[in-house]
């Protein structure tokens, strides 16, 4: 057993909490490691100290190990996005936030971000009854924070249209999501998202090349500052200065 595993005698509860601790830990250094593809329950009870057995008490399969690490990246995620806007007032400011924690987080622990947003793990499909729920946290948080901008008035008055041919799924998409607004505002979030998790993935996935950008930091702020720059009314309050809370 590795020195990480506290086992407590006669508590069953807490020695079942602490062996599924060190099960997703292992996972998570496995990621790093081989990658998702070749995560294995053996190698982790190896790396554990016992039988395959023992593990499967606890995980019933790699699948199973996979989604366990899907749903604690997705809920890691939006944690450091919550955190990261705790203290801003700014709608502006703190979906600027957002993309800049979102970032911190990825380029911290690339094989997470890529477990998440990466290519898909050949032979798993996670299950969406327990992966869509932290899943769309911070999607939820993004477009709930553009709804209340839209309510105050910040956001652009022309904003575009979207087609008749996709309106319905995208106010379909803010229901689910339990946010209430137009199918504009719903479009403008799908464009900040897909730059955030775009800019995000091309620097992780070494997209732009090793020598490109010297501050690849500074090039997704500046990302993140045109793109809400285009959806809030005043262009120099929403898009003034790189850090959040800049007036």
């Amino acid at each position: 057993m590795t020195e990480h595993h506290r086992i407590v005698p006669g508590n069953r509860a807490e020695n079942r909490a602490a062996m599924e601790a060190e099960i997703l830990r292992l996972g998570r250094e496995h990621l790093t490691s081989v990658g998702a593809s070749a995560l294995s329950l053996r190698a982790v009870a190896r790396d554990l100290g016992v039988a395959s057995s023992a593990v499967y008490r606890y995980v019933s399969s790699r699948d199973e190990l996979l989604t366990k690490l899907v749903v604690e990246a997705y809920n890691d995620l939006a944690d450091a996005a919550a955190r990261a806007i705790a203290p801003i007032a700014d709608p502006g400011d703190r979906l600027r936030a957002t993309a800049l924690a979102m970032r911190a987080w990825a380029v911290a622990d690339p094989p997470r971000w890529a477990l998440l947003y990466g290519s898909p793990v050949i032979g798993y499909a996670a299950p969406a009854d327990l992966t869509t729920v932290p899943g769309t946290r911070v999607i939820a948080l993004v477009l709930a924070e553009l709804a209340a901008a839209g309510d105050a008035r910040l956001l652009r008055p022309d904003l575009q249209r979207p087609p008749a041919a996709i309106t319905t799924d995208l106010q379909r998409a803010a229901e689910e999501l339990q946010v209430t607004t137009s199918a504009s505002v719903v479009a403008a979030g799908t464009l900040l998202w897909s730059v955030i998790i775009g800019g995000i993935s091309l620097e992780v996935f070494g997209q732009y090349g090793d020598e490109s950008f010297t501050d690849p930091e500074a090039l997704f702020a500046h990302q993140i500052r045109q793109v809400l720059a285009s959806i809030f009314v005043d262009a120099a309050d929403s898009a003034t200065g790189g850090e959040p809370g800049a007036h």
